[in-house]
């Protein structure tokens, strides 16, 4: 097969570094998608033997610029207490990658992109994509990149189903694996929350049954919603209570209104509308949908063991108190599944009131665990150890 050849996909006025695919996915629908570009980042150096990989995977709303400063909005990467030279996953270490996931709006191809066959948009014509379609990309990106075998495979929220659906699908890839604040499936409530938020987005009359981009429009005020339904659902009742409790915003009285008298609505407001800035609204669509349409259980005749039977990967689970989008409950059913086959597998639940968005937060706990599983597992995989500052 030839290799993959360089590409660069303009959104939102920056151009993505990525590479078009030579061969066509074949999708889990069945369908067949052509011309797929995948955009991604890279930090550090792959080492002689090509075993210092990492694959950090984002979450729904994430995307590959995980370090330094993000080219659309300016602000810092989603995971930089995390990743760069001497800390956790150390880029002095580890050569890290990160890809925008397939159906996404940061350069990798998703309904925004113009559809060959009709020279516009793909909007609802661009196929149903799911988790082992996200992977599978992902799995044709290391190959261009000469990765054979992972040293780790590593995501929260949506990013620890993708982590475990290559643990499930490319063993033989993986050493080690960090699913963080995830699950095997997505639970009807959670079903629930993202369909909220797509009739949301289809509800504003400038979706325009989406072909928006055809009609110069944006469904502004429909993502938005759909985005402060979500982020109420990332956050727990006592972290919101402790940033916002029932304080006014900017004001000593009530107004009587629907202005944004508390603080709480002015933040929600606020994370809707800076959002719609930086993410496609179609491509909202489909990743949600992809999370909807995970469960590896039913994928292995109902029985989630069998999804990882024979593994040699080396699991380590992290879930957090006070997460009700992704419970703990979730996590342990993944590790009865890991013992039932005995898989190395340890697992640890973080006492945080931060809720789900704990895992991008500053939890000593998490960051411990996390320091000690790497370190742990680079020595069983015979990389070099890390340097103490």
């Amino acid at each position: 097969m030839p290799p993959e050849s360089p590409a660069a996909r303009e959104t939102l006025g920056v151009a993505h570094n990525g590479i078009a695919l030579t061969e066509p996915l074949v999708l889990q629908s069945g369908v067949t998608l052509a011309g797929v570009t995948v955009a991604y980042q890279t930090w550090g150096t792959l080492n002689a033997d090509k075993s210092n990989g990492v694959l950090v995977c984002h979450a729904l709303t994430g995307d590959q610029y995980v370090i330094g400063t993000h080219p659309v909005t300016g602000k810092p990467g989603w995971w930089n207490d995390l990743v760069g030279p001497g800390k956790i996953i150390d880029t002095d270490r580890f050569f890290v990658i990160c890809a925008n996931v397939l159906g996404g709006c940061m350069g990798s191809t998703g309904p925004k992109d113009i559809n060959p066959a009709t020279g516009k948009a793909w909007g609802l014509s661009f196929p149903v994509i799911t988790i082992p379609d996200m992977v599978q990309a992902q799995a044709k990106l290391l190959d261009h990149l000469g990765v054979r075998r992972l040293f780790c495979v590593i995501g929260g929220s949506m990013g620890a189903m993708q982590v475990l659906e290559w643990a499930h699908r490319y063993p033989e890839r993986v050493f080690a694996a960090v699913p963080i604040a995830g699950s095997y499936r997505h639970s009807a409530q959670n079903i629930a929350f993202h369909e909220v938020g797509r009739q949301a987005i289809m509800a504003d009359p400038d979706w325009c049954q989406g072909a928006y981009a055809d009609e110069g429009k944006i469904p502004k005020r429909g993502l938005a919603v759909a985005r402060m339904a979500a982020h109420i659902t990332y956050l727990s009742e006592t972290a919101l209570h402790r940033k916002f409790g029932r304080r006014l915003q900017d004001r000593d009285a009530l107004t009587y209104g629907f202005d944004a008298d508390f603080q709480v609505e002015s933040y929600l407001r606020h994370q809707g509308y800076t959002f719609v800035d930086r993410f496609d609204a179609n491509s909202y669509l489909y990743i949600t949908r992809a999370m909807d349409y995970f469960d590896l259980a039913a994928e292995n005749n109902g029985v989630l063991a069998e999804a990882f039977t024979g593994t040699k990967v080396r699991f380590c689970l992290i879930s957090f108190s006070s997460d009700w989008l992704f419970p703990t409950v979730e996590s342990r059913a993944i590790v009865r599944a890991l013992n039932a086959v005995a898989a190395n597998v340890s697992f640890v639940e973080v006492v945080s009131d931060k809720g789900h968005d704990a895992f991008l937060l500053d939890e000593p706990e998490f960051h411990q665990t996390l320091q000690g599983f790497i370190d742990g597992s680079a020595d069983a995989h015979g990389l070099p150890a890390r340097r103490k500052p």
